[in-house]
């Protein structure tokens, strides 16, 4: 587990992890966001959809 701190005053905002937040700081106001650092986060998101390339796949 992971400390969330705000960027402006260092508060302890969260503990955990994320794949995004933002949250605002309740002592100085600052709006702090957090992306996911971690490759296995991010593998948890939906995967993309690839283009279709053209190919008919109905029947003859």
């Amino acid at each position: 587990m992971r400390d969330i701190r705000c960027g402006k005053c260092n508060r302890l905002l969260a503990k955990g992890e994320a794949l995004s937040l933002s949250i605002k700081c309740p002592r100085c106001g600052a709006i702090n966001h957090v992306r996911a650092t971690n490759p296995d986060l991010e593998r948890l998101r939906a995967p993309k959809k690839e283009p279709s390339r053209g190919i008919n796949h109905q029947g003859l």
